[in-house]
């Protein structure tokens, strides 16, 4: 199918976290994935194209993609806050989604709907497939949306341009390496990556090229 989408990230600080709107043209719903600490920005985005709020998608509970969580939901009660199944006890948990250590503890609603591994989601007229990765968190999942081409997915923390997420707060390294390579990798090359850190990417560039799952990953590689 032929792109009718938009696509528009905002970046918040103080940790360069991607949040990300997405809405099909000529619809006056959108979709928002993983608002941070910067979620008036999102607000103004959404009042300045004239959309509603249909659904908000967390990929994992961190605190820097759950801060605006909060925001969204007082904005669009009507909003389903959605995350994995194995991720949502860090919504509640300021210790499990790092903001504690940081000085700046985030509780987030709870959530309204949990979703499981390949569990397929529609929502303002998309139609996502969930994807879960654990490694950089519990449960962390990814969002895949395979009804245009190029497909694209919504990586959160798992799938960076040239890199991989974090594994040394608690995470496991292996397990993000297998899930990785086969449940990412294994899609068409030209399939876009949107990370929650950094610029965007596609398959095939991080399949050549990245130093941790790429073709020459080495050492890395495990």
């Amino acid at each position: 199918m032929v792109a009718d989408y938009t696509i528009e990230a905002v970046e918040s600080m103080p940790f360069g976290e991607n949040s990300y709107l997405i809405w099909r043209c000529g619809r006056s719903d959108a979709v928002v994935v993983d608002p941070g600490f910067d979620p008036q920005s999102i607000l103004e985005l959404l009042a300045r194209h004239g959309l509603g709020l249909a659904a908000i998608l967390n990929t994992h509970g961190h605190a820097d993609h759950i801060a605006g969580n909060e925001a969204m939901k007082a904005a669009f009660p009507a909003a389903p806050l959605i995350i994995g199944i194995n991720e949502a006890s860090l919504l509640r948990d300021p210790q499990a989604n790092m903001s504690a250590s940081f000085g700046l503890p985030v509780l987030s609603p709870e959530a309204d709907q949990l979703v499981r591994d390949e569990e397929q989601l529609e929502v303002a007229g998309l139609t996502f497939r969930v994807r879960e990765i654990p490694g950089h968190s519990p449960g962390s999942v990814v969002f895949l949306c395979e009804e245009f081409a190029p497909a694209f997915v919504f990586a959160g923390d798992v799938l960076f341009a040239g890199s991989i997420g974090r594994t040394d707060l608690g995470g496991n390294l292996r397990q993000l390496l297998t899930g990785i390579r086969s449940k990412l990798l294994s899609l068409p090359d030209e399939t876009a990556i949107y990370p929650g850190h950094g610029p965007a990417t596609t398959i095939g560039v991080e399949r050549r090229t990245n130093p941790f799952v790429g073709q020459e990953a080495g050492v890395h590689g495990l």
